[in-house]
């Protein structure tokens, strides 16, 4: 963010639109989501997308912008001018913290791979059987899933997943993409989103929540506040992507997780665009 030409220039315009120093707040930002660090996730993939297009050759015939890319893919697309996403963007973070301060502050989105569906279900069904809540929060590839679950099943949902010879990966709290969550839905629809007027994408978005075209406001403006409440299915979005006839992914941002998943790998040429492979180019010594 500091090296980088096309990340200084819409850091810039973001300074503008939020009125102080995004560096500066996301240099001391100690939480991972915090509306700093959602700001500069926004920042960073939009600049990668511009030297994508710019430097690479890049152009889209259609957009995804999985989870919080969505806002990312709602700007790139002109559904939303880049300082109204950036508004956007910050609000909708405050909004998420002053829900979770009072609302399922028990819940947690826990990651995992490697995990057969049919003893993993049955795990699950165990749950709703002694009383427990759950929520599929994300499907991401084969045996690699996003569970929501309350924070003193944590654990037990770990070894499970050990025992039958999975993996567990991250943790996430606050939670996301839970059809519980959908008071944080009106909340931010009532409180953020509705101040903002949302445009018909001039490129076709894919939703992320189940692959459906977006081609409206209306549908645009479903897909930002599904994202509350519904569950990611990537594979989903891969199939609608192939059903499209796309065969080239351009993914530009800070992601280590979409672009590496196999039912990507296995169906696209890929091309990463990450804030780390432009930084090795930008601080390579230039040929004698």
């Amino acid at each position: 963010m500091v090296l980088d030409r096309y990340a200084r220039r819409r850091i810039a315009a973001a300074d503008k639109a939020l009125g102080y120093s995004l560096l500066d707040r996301f240099h001391g930002a100690e939480d991972d989501y915090s509306e700093y660090t959602q700001v500069a996730f926004l920042v960073n993939s939009l600049a990668l997308a511009d030297r994508a297009e710019d430097l690479l050759g890049m152009r889209p015939d259609y957009c995804v912008g999985p989870s919080f890319g969505q806002k990312a893919a709602a700007s790139w697309t002109g559904a939303l001018d880049f300082a109204d996403t950036v508004r956007m963007t910050a609000e909708m973070a405050r909004c998420e913290q002053e829900f979770f301060a009072s609302e399922h502050q028990d819940v947690v989105t826990h990651s995992c791979v490697r995990v057969p569906a049919e003893p993993f279900q049955e795990y699950l069904d165990g749950l709703t059987a002694n009383g427990d809540w759950y929520d599929i929060s994300g499907r991401l590839d084969e045996g690699f899933l996003m569970v929501s679950v309350r924070e003193h099943l944590l654990d037990g949902l770990k070894k499970a997943v050990g025992a039958m010879g999975g993996y567990s990966m991250y943790t996430m709290r606050p939670p996301v993409h839970a059809e519980a969550f959908g008071g944080l839905r009106r909340k931010a629809d009532e409180e953020v989103l509705s101040r903002y007027e949302i445009r018909d994408p001039k490129l076709t978005v894919v939703a992320d929540q189940d692959g459906s075209v977006v081609r409206t406001a209306d549908a645009m403006r479903t897909m930002l506040l599904d994202t509350f409440d519904k569950a990611i299915d990537w594979p989903e979005v891969v199939d609608s992507l192939l059903g499209l006839g796309v065969r080239k992914l351009y993914i530009t941002g800070p992601d280590n997780l979409f672009r590496r998943v196999k039912c990507t790998t296995r169906n696209f040429d890929v091309v990463a665009v990450d804030p780390k492979s432009v930084l090795r180019s930008t601080l390579r010594p230039a040929k004698s």
